[in-house]
């Protein structure tokens, strides 16, 4: 799940292109994908602005019909259910988020794994558990998880869970999937500027009519509420992972609901993940990853990557980053 109580985006009410030629901002809001999404867009006119934020709302919905795991009628419910037992076949554009999403996992040598979702069946991070699960209970559900057993057949267009039981879902990546698909369409509409933000999965096009970047606000995390630095970005995207979300608590101790697909048990030693990049599928994704990576390796990956930067707040709140990130 992601969050932007680590981020705050600036976002103008009018805006004007060259010097005769006049703008206005539309923004929407919407309950989609177990999630909001607020979408604002820049149009001659308030009419268009809102015809093309429903064009925007019905592609995020054609995404979350296409990869969502709880649709017993979707292809990756399909996946699932043939796990184990035959391959299937699949869209072009599923199968592509598929295989993008292996090469995550090899990038982060498996701290990012779609098929995590049989941990699930174990950890119930709704409030509705009471004690942890029993080491044997999680090592039951881990020989049904590894990125690995998912065989992808590019010739016939099939993915196919190699163990029974397997399942594979999007929650790392699909909400930037889905903003990226978005974006895209609306780009192909010559929409001149706009900022989509999924549920935290934030992506933005355009400037404003100065010519200036759109704003990032980076929370300061020891004064809850305050701008630590702003952050310039252009034709660019960020996702949050953090910490304030579903949890459980045993004892003294509260466990994130970020869940680390190589152990069984919930990720530590990070409040939140901001990452910067040219997509929010990949910033998305990458968050996720981190978050459960830790801080050095996350850092040192960050690092080797271009066009990717990342803001960490450790679980003592103080805040790292790499090293193209520059706080005013």
């Amino acid at each position: 799940m992601k969050y932007i109580s680590a981020l705050l985006i600036v976002m103008l009410t009018y805006i004007s292109y060259g010097q005769d030629k006049k703008y206005v901002t539309v923004k929407k809001s919407y309950e989609v994908m177990g999630g909001d999404f607020d979408i604002t867009v820049v149009s001659v006119d308030e009419e268009l602005g809102y015809i093309y934020i429903q064009e925007a709302l019905a592609e995020v919905q054609r995404i979350e019909k296409l990869i969502s795991s709880w649709d017993q009628d979707s292809e990756t419910s399909l996946i699932n259910r043939n796990a184990g037992i035959k391959p299937v076949h699949v869209s072009w554009e599923l199968y592509k988020l598929i295989e993008r999403s292996i090469q995550i996992s090899e990038i982060t040598n498996g701290a990012f794994d779609i098929t995590f979702t049989a941990l699930k069946d174990v950890w119930k991070l709704d409030g509705s558990m009471q004690s942890l699960p029993s080491k044997a209970n999680v090592e039951a559900v881990q020989s049904r998880i590894g990125y690995k057993n998912i065989v992808l057949n590019n010739k016939d267009q099939t993915v196919f869970l190699k163990k029974k039981g397997m399942k594979i879902s999007f929650g790392g990546i699909g909400k930037g999937f889905a903003a990226d698909k978005a974006k895209a369409l609306l780009v192909s509409k010559d929409v001149k500027a706009g900022i989509i933000n999924l549920n935290g999965d934030i992506t933005t096009w355009g400037t404003k009519v100065t010519g200036d970047k759109w704003l990032i606000g980076v929370m300061n995390p020891d004064l809850k509420g305050g701008i630590a630095s702003w952050i310039p970005i252009l034709e660019s995207s960020v996702a949050t992972t953090a910490s304030d979300g579903n949890f459980i608590m045993s004892g003294n101790k509260k466990y994130t609901h970020i869940l680390d697909p190589k152990t069984g048990f919930p990720a530590t030693g990070i409040n939140s993940v901001s990452v910067f990049a040219k997509s929010a599928e990949l910033s998305d994704a990458l968050a996720t990853s981190i978050f459960v990576m830790g801080l050095d390796a996350g850092l040192a990956l960050i690092n080797q990557l271009g066009d990717t930067e990342v803001i960490i707040v450790d679980s003592a709140n103080k805040m790292h980053k790499s090293n193209g990130i520059l706080l005013n």
